[in-house]
């Protein structure tokens, strides 16, 4: 599977790279037909903090109290939460970086945490964006927790939007030519009889 594997670049910084490997996935949500492998983004600290860089620049006028990080992007957010102290409307400001539990798809946020949520600004980073159905749900658990989300930020993404928010992202579907996504009941690998490769998660992928 690794010999199909090539390298991207992003647009915006040649030195931020994902590996886009094509075949048959199966993720929580949908089936799909790259993994798009972002391990280097968030586990390599000069690409996490190229990769904040640009997610700053996006931000940096945008009143932001509290950074919401989900599938393993939390070194990408502190190299935010800095960038963004520094510049913009931002600066000087001490900015909340935090990891909520997801149980059973909702957000939930222990008592000593829901204070850097209620009544915050609320930016949300995920590492991938496709169906939107986790970036939906974790809005609506922000919300519900007091909080109001200003923006989504996403290592890769298939959406401009979601819940009305805007998406900026790092690297797009318009990066990977080709690139779909679908239900498991209307995949149409599955209904070529294509096997499966690989199942895929926010951790990486696990060979069947």
């Amino acid at each position: 599977m690794e010999k199909r594997a090539v390298v991207r670049q992003s647009s915006f910084n040649k030195n931020i790279t994902v590996t886009v490997i094509p075949g048959h996935f199966a993720t929580n949500h949908s089936h799909i037909n790259y993994f798009v492998d972002l391990t280097n983004i968030k586990s390599m600290h000069k690409m996490a903090k190229a990769a904040a860089s640009r997610f700053g620049a996006a931000y940096a006028n945008t009143p932001i109290d509290t950074i919401v990080c989900l599938e393993r992007t939390k070194m990408v957010a502190a190299f935010l939460a800095d960038y963004l102290s520094e510049h913009g409307i931002n600066q000087n400001q001490d900015i909340a970086v935090l990891t909520p539990e997801l149980k059973n798809g909702q957000v939930l946020l222990r008592d000593n945490l829901q204070s850097l949520v209620w009544g915050k600004n609320v930016l949300l980073l995920f590492a991938n964006v496709s169906t939107g159905l986790t970036a939906t749900s974790t809005l609506e658990g922000i919300r519900y927790y007091g909080g109001n989300p200003v923006g989504i930020a996403s290592l890769f993404t298939t959406n401009t939007e979601v819940s009305g928010l805007p998406v900026v992202g790092i690297f797009t579907s318009d990066d990977i030519a080709g690139y779909e996504t679908h239900s498991a009941a209307d995949c149409p690998l599955c209904k070529n009889k294509v096997k499966l490769d690989a199942l895929v998660n926010s951790y990486g992928y696990s060979k069947l």
